[in-house]
């Protein structure tokens, strides 16, 4: 019988927790070699009011759970609500016993969970002429937005972006623009396009509105599975991970963060007791290969996320196998949080693990002959 949890849990202000669930030690870090740097002190960041550069203007309020569930409101004709779906078991799953769900985001329209956000900035902000950065699945939802819309779109794309994203992006009218480096240097561009051309900036995850309408991944998970005792959260920049965070205010269900192995900036940001910037790093998950913590994200998942654990790109390739053969078509990013509900293999109550895209090669040439949607298109 699926019973509501007994008590609710109030925010808090530190991660640090009691016994062998304490994250970030030391020794939790020391299989991760990325290279790490203090992030300057002029994009540093404090624990009540957040400046950096790539930061939209703080409204001043911290963000709530109302937030999260204004955002569930206002792009309710524009997303598709994912079902939560049985995961692997028996064999496949570490620790007999232990029941597992997928959040099916892979399903959502434009191919990932990236469309909960741009909905909720776009349609928050009227806004018609964009200006983002992104890996991919960022800018594809803000094409797909824009064409319906009449909006405009121009997306900032560094130079390890997957070429058929790119294509995608173009095909539903977006305008794209590459640039060498890392993620850091993707944004920074983004930001002086916004500035010269007087375009909306909208960030793939350091922004609000952005946050709040990922969290609303969190939302549905807790109102379907009320009595899941984990959700493992796939994190780069922080954005999705923030949301759920946000969601889980109040209720007693434990969140993990899961990063590649390579680019563990939030780990390692809260282990240091600041955020830091990571040198550019790669790994198979492509989406997830931000160099440092996001000013809007960080106090957030700083104040309420339970752990924070790595995957190896090996782990993160046999999860994505593991879908496969279940059926589901993950791309690697979209796999990692399994790969981390995997590698955790703890617990024998209800986990959650958000399958977070699904555009691999074949969906995204799928997408790219499809084109963009009608203006009259609404989705549901």
């Amino acid at each position: 019988m699926t019973t509501a949890p007994s008590a609710p849990r109030a925010p808090r202000t530190s991660i640090a927790l009691p016994g062998p669930r304490a994250p970030m030690t030391p020794r939790a870090l020391a299989a991760s070699t990325a290279p790490v740097t203090s992030i300057p002190s002029a994009t540093s960041m404090t624990s009540t009011a957040p400046a950096a550069p790539a930061a939209p203007a703080a409204r001043g309020v911290p963000l709530g759970r109302a937030d999260v569930e204004a955002a569930a409101a206002r792009i309710a004709g524009h997303v598709r609500r994912t079902p939560l779906l049985a995961g692997p078991a028996g064999p496949e799953l570490p620790r007999a016993g232990r029941r597992l769900l997928l959040k099916a985001e892979h399903l959502q329209h434009s191919g990932s969970f990236k469309l909960r956000g741009a909905a909720n900035a776009v349609l928050a902000l009227g806004a018609r002429r964009i200006v983002t950065g992104s890996s991919g699945n960022h800018g594809i939802a803000l094409a797909r937005l824009a064409a319906p819309l009449g909006a405009e779109v121009t997306v900032v794309l560094a130079g390890g972006a997957h070429p058929a994203k790119i294509a995608v992006i173009k095909a539903l009218g977006g305008r794209t623009v590459r640039v060498p480096g890392g993620v850091a240097e993707r944004d920074a561009r983004a930001r002086e396009l916004a500035e010269e051309t007087g375009a909306v900036l909208i960030p793939s995850s350091d922004h609000e509105l952005v946050v709040a309408g990922q969290g609303t991944v969190g939302l549905e998970i807790l109102a379907e599975a009320p009595d899941a005792e984990t959700v493992y959260v796939p994190t780069g920049g922080g954005g999705l991970l923030a949301g759920v965070c946000l969601a889980a205010y109040g209720h007693p269900v434990r969140v993990v963060g899961v990063e590649p192995a390579g680019t563990p900036r939030y780990a390692r940001s809260l282990a240091a007791g600041h955020p830091v910037r990571l040198a550019p790093g790669d790994t198979v998950a492509d989406g997830l290969r931000g160099q440092q913590p996001g000013a809007v994200p960080y106090p957030i998942i700083r104040d309420r996320v339970d752990d924070l654990i790595t995957v190896s790109d090996a782990q993160i390739l046999d999860a994505a196998a593991l879908l496969r053969r279940r059926g589901f078509e993950a791309e690697p990013s979209g796999a990692v949080a399994l790969a981390g509900a995997i590698r955790a293999g703890r617990g024998t109550g209800l986990a959650v693990a958000v399958i977070s895209g699904g555009n691999t090669k074949t969906a995204l040439m799928t997408a790219a002959a499809a084109g963009p949607p009608s203006r009259t298109h609404r989705t549901a």
